[in-house]
């Protein structure tokens, strides 16, 4: 663990390197070509993420409510990413919470730094994900920070600039932590276990929750880096707020990479590694990556809503049987995210490295 205390070579910000106008991105950005973003031409636009009204979720009608959870069935087995609208969460909040974490990009450096983080917790102002001396990196800044539990929730390590940056991170959480509560829910009944299954499989209200707030510089050569590579994510499930301006995020779908067009105040959520081992493999996390640009700038707020770090993590026992044993060996949610917390993104690699030998 002691190689998690520190950075293995000096962290440099990628927004500095933005603004410095430099022509050419350094080699430590550059890609291998298989990694390299598709050309427009391979995007397959015709292909999109399903949106979902989640209005009647929790309403009255049975058929209406029936309808919307089969249609976040489907999304979670076919796609692993759905997008949702009417989902409870102010739109002035959302947009005020993306508004501020642009302010805080758009600080001094030296304001920022007072944040820097270290590969222990990631916990505050970073940029670069994995220890590796000599890793290829990513063309992005992020602030990392805890929400839940409780017990871990630090306020004085959340940005004091803007003034309204913690406030409006504690009424966003809440609301996001409702929503999560809610499509955990929908997918424990749509699994046929019983409604509250995953939510206390992954820790009842002890289970844990972070928000990131990623930045994406302007890039002068998009088509040779990543803003964040290829990877499926770890926890439960992630309930991502786009920039709303520009498409950035990729899935994986067939083997081709499909751009994610932002539905005006939609969420995009996400089945994470854990739902994949606790369903047996009903639900799948799915590959999904960033791409740059050279024109803009983007923000987004990804917050991961993740099991309790010291509970066992394995299928269901009413999805195991003979003709379909548990595909995924049981691992702790601590022991999992050290594999991402040393490596970096590396696609699938971690969750299929758990099946099971049986």
């Amino acid at each position: 663990m002691n190689r998690l205390m520190s950075w293995p070579e000096p962290v440099v910000r990628v927004q500095s390197l933005s603004e410095n106008g430099i022509g050419t991105i350094p080699d430590r950005y550059i890609k291998p070509i298989s990694d390299r973003p598709a050309l427009k031409s391979e995007i397959h636009d015709h292909l999109e993420v399903p949106v979902i009204d989640l209005q009647n979720l929790f309403g009255k009608d049975p058929a209406l409510h029936q309808e919307t959870s089969r249609r976040i069935s489907s999304a979670c087995r076919d796609w692993g990413f759905f997008q949702v609208v009417n989902h409870g969460v102010s739109h002035e909040l959302m947009k005020r919470t993306r508004a501020v974490w642009r302010d805080f990009f758009e600080l001094p450096l030296e304001v920022k730094q007072q944040y820097a983080n270290s590969p222990s917790t990631y916990e505050g102002y970073g940029s670069r994900l994995g220890i590796e001396k000599g890793a290829i990196l990513d063309w992005s800044d992020y602030f990392f920070l805890n929400y839940l539990p409780v017990t871990l929730r630090n306020q004085s390590k959340w940005p004091a600039q803007p003034v309204s940056c913690r406030e409006l991170v504690a009424k966003y959480g809440a609301q996001i932590t409702k929503l999560c509560g809610r499509l955990l829910k929908a997918m424990s009944i749509n699994l046929e276990l019983k409604e509250d299954y995953l939510q206390n499989a992954f820790g009842g209200d002890e289970m844990g929750a972070c928000l990131r707030a990623n930045f994406y510089p302007k890039c002068p050569q998009p088509e040779l880096t990543l803003g964040l590579s290829s990877h499926s994510d770890p926890g439960a499930i992630t309930i991502l707020l786009p920039d709303p301006d520009v498409a950035g995020l990729q899935v994986r779908k067939g083997g081709k990479w499909i751009t994610v067009k932002p539905f005006p105040n939609a969420f995009i959520v996400n089945v994470g590694d854990q739902i994949q081992v606790l369903s047996n493999a009903n639900y799948k996390s799915v590959e999904h990556r960033v791409i740059v640009n050279s024109d803009k700038d983007r923000v987004s707020l990804a917050f991961f809503y993740n099991p309790k770090s010291d509970l066992l993590i394995e299928a269901a026992k009413e999805l195991v049987n003979e003709d379909r044993p548990a595909l995924y060996k049981p691992m702790t949610y601590d022991e999992y995210r050290l594999y991402i917390r040393m490596n970096g993104p590396c696609g699938k690699t971690q969750i299929e490295s758990m099946k099971s030998n049986r």
